[in-house]
């Protein structure tokens, strides 16, 4: 590596859950507080995340690694281990609603920034957001739909970006 050449990160971000939302962002802010280049492609479901009002909830029936145990509430309760697979609560009617509340209230509570945060943080740090421009004609979003500071590009544009970059993840 050149000496005076910046290290550089690529992220793909392909997923717009809530859990899925986090990693993305944690990883580009941080890459950038350690003064990486990084560039992070939104595409698919991911690109809701550029949107101007995230929406992003927890499918737990998505995810059977997620712990079925209440990390929060009163004192008794916080080791509770649902008697149910994940596949059955997830199909719940309401319960995606309900995880989605209870972890957003789990990480106020334990001092996470939210996502809305990650992403400013990204924004005020030089973090390149990059929107899918096949996505976005798929799914007939605009740039108007989405916050200020995010490049629209394609495929080749990424590339271009990532073909250098010392880190390349597909989250």
């Amino acid at each position: 590596m050149e000496k005076n050449k910046k290290r550089r990160m690529a992220i793909i971000a392909s997923k717009g859950t809530l859990d899925w939302a986090y990693p993305p962002f944690i990883l580009a802010s941080t890459a950038a507080a350690m003064e990486m280049e990084v560039g992070i492609f939104f595409t698919f479901y991911g690109l809701t995340l550029l949107k101007k009002k995230i929406e992003a909830k927890v499918a737990p029936h998505t995810n059977p690694a997620m712990p079925m145990k209440m990390p929060f509430g009163p004192k008794g309760f916080q080791d509770f281990d649902w008697p149910m697979p994940n596949l059955l609560m997830g199909n719940a009617p309401g319960f995606e609603t309900m995880a989605t509340s209870l972890m957003k209230k789990t990480f106020k509570n334990k001092g996470v920034a939210t996502i809305e945060e990650l992403r400013s943080i990204c924004l005020d740090t030089g973090v390149n957001l990059i929107g899918c421009q096949m996505t976005m004609d798929v799914f007939g979003f605009s740039k108007s739909d989405f916050i200020k500071g995010v490049d629209i590009g394609g495929a080749a544009t990424f590339l271009e970006f990532a073909m250098d970059a010392d880190i390349q993840l597909f989250i």
